[in-house]
């Protein structure tokens, strides 16, 4: 019996291909009224692990549940979770509205909910228009109407701003966090943390199936490191002052010294005191993209896997899990 949380669990999950292993013991939680980023390199096993989610594939390992059950045992499973996966097709002599109602009534819903979600998704005057004749940002907004028929709890979306314009993105944006906001559960894949990063509110960061980050995202921003890189006259006294505050200094292939963790005032007066000239200095951070790849390619270990602190989700909104209100 499902439990109705909107919650998914996934808990030592791994898949194999014969001798290759796509995903690894993997292990995290999407709550309910938050927006989770699944996240990595193409190849990574995003596909794979979301397929497993949806029951499409039999994990080798491990499980995962939605609302406490595997999918294959919620009832009527659409109006439970909508899904956009990577792959979309459309027959091309249909239009947008036909396509719907054959969901629709697949779903045995209403054909006026066709009409509601192509409102919802902008596609209102493109109703009778043929999916072939569709842009592929306009047949990402199909598939996303496709989902949404049965006014889910749960929406998994396997990089679903692929083809949209920057307007385009910036109303998915928009739009997930308005889902979340009613306290409703979405999970979206993505191979650029860029573009994910003004929408999602926890991560998931995978790199050759396996977790190489769990938390929010505000944590993985703590987790940046800065730098200051300076051309000093004599590298080996400053070295010395920077040793005895605790400082560390390691050399750079240019020649230069690189300070991690350090302000550049602070090694200034420091230079300062010792007699040593500098010729250079230079404030480096790194940016949430740079930290991304890092983390993907086993580059960087100061950021760990961080405990979920939740709070309580926001209460559900208009409809049994939210409607299709002008608010989305």
């Amino acid at each position: 019996m499902h439990d109705g949380s909107g919650r998914i669990t996934v808990q030592g999950l791994g898949k194999s291909f014969g001798p290759v292993h796509a995903v690894r013991d993997l292990s995290f939680t999407v709550q309910p009224g938050t927006v989770t980023g699944f996240l990595g390199p193409n190849g990574s096993g995003k596909t794979t692990t979301l397929r497993m989610i949806l029951g499409l594939i039999e994990p080798s390992t491990g499980s995962a549940t939605v609302n406490g059950v595997p999918f294959r045992g919620l009832p009527n499973p659409g109006t439970v979770v909508g899904a956009v996966l990577e792959a979309q097709s459309f027959h091309p002599g249909r239009t947008a509205r036909d396509h719907l109602r054959c969901y629709a009534a697949a779903m045995r819903l209403p054909d006026r909910q066709a009409d509601q979600v192509l409102e919802l998704v902008g596609l209102g005057t493109a109703a009778k228009r043929r999916a072939g004749g569709f842009s592929l940002g306009m047949r990402q907004r199909l598939a996303l109407a496709t989902a949404l028929l049965g006014d889910p709890q749960i929406l998994v979306l396997d990089e679903p701003s692929n083809g949209l314009d920057p307007e385009g993105i910036a109303w998915l944006r928009s739009f997930l966090k308005s889902f979340a906001a009613t306290g409703r559960t979405v999970l979206v894949s993505s191979h650029l943390l860029r573009e994910m990063e003004h929408t999602v509110d926890h991560v998931v960061i995978v790199s050759r199936g396996e977790c190489v980050y769990n938390g929010h995202l505000d944590e993985l921003r703590a987790a940046q490191r800065s730098r200051v890189l300076v051309q000093a006259a004599d590298p080996a006294a400053l070295v010395a002052a920077l040793e005895r505050e605790g400082l560390a200094a390691e050399a750079t292939p240019d020649g230069r010294l690189a300070i991690p963790g350090a302000d550049s005032r602070v090694v200034a007066d420091l230079a300062l005191e010792a007699g040593v000239a500098l010729y250079g200095m230079q404030d480096e951070r790194v940016d949430l993209e740079q930290l991304f790849f890092q983390l993907t390619n086993g580059q960087f270990a100061g950021a760990q896997n961080a405990p979920s602190r939740w709070g309580p989700p926001p209460a559900p909104g208009y409809g049994p899990h939210g409607g299709f209100g002008g608010n989305a």
